[in-house]
């Protein structure tokens, strides 16, 4: 009986084809009731980039992958425990987090944030990973 549950499995192959890269991952994990999202940008999941230039339309979509995700693995928004935002630019904190804070008003997650040199292409802007959890007694809106 599996432990976990992988959600949306990929190969960097054909995600990243500029890239060497053969490397089979997911988008999240479902772990007994942690849900554990990978680093979502402003790409949506037909591999899109949303808001060439523009942080905060890359946050946007990269919580609306977020989103989908933890409703995907069982969760939603509200059982978010822990984010990690990086951010090529500190500049871009503001809009980011303005931005990132609307889709998670009243859920008071503990949150990190970086500011880095580069993520894996140089049209992302930022990147957001989630910790979630699916209480025992929780049950997904019909």
């Amino acid at each position: 009986m599996p432990t976990h549950t992988r959600i949306r499995m990929f190969n960097t192959k054909d995600t990243y084809p500029n890239q060497s890269l053969d490397n089979d991952l997911c988008q999240a994990v479902r772990a007994g009731n942690t849900v554990y999202v990978r680093g979502q940008i402003g790409t949506d999941f037909s591999g899109k980039l949303v808001g060439l230039g523009d942080p905060r339309a890359q946050a946007e979509q990269a919580m609306k992958n977020v989103k989908q995700l933890l409703e995907e693995a069982g969760s939603d928004l509200s059982h978010i425990v822990k984010t990690t935002t990086y951010l090529i630019d500190p500049r871009y904190r503001e809009p980011v987090y303005q931005e990132v804070g609307k889709w998670l008003k009243g859920v008071f997650p503990i949150s990190t944030g970086l500011v880095i040199s580069g993520l894996g292409q140089p049209e992302w802007l930022m990147e957001i990973d989630v910790i979630a959890v699916i209480p025992d007694d929780w049950q997904a809106p019909a």
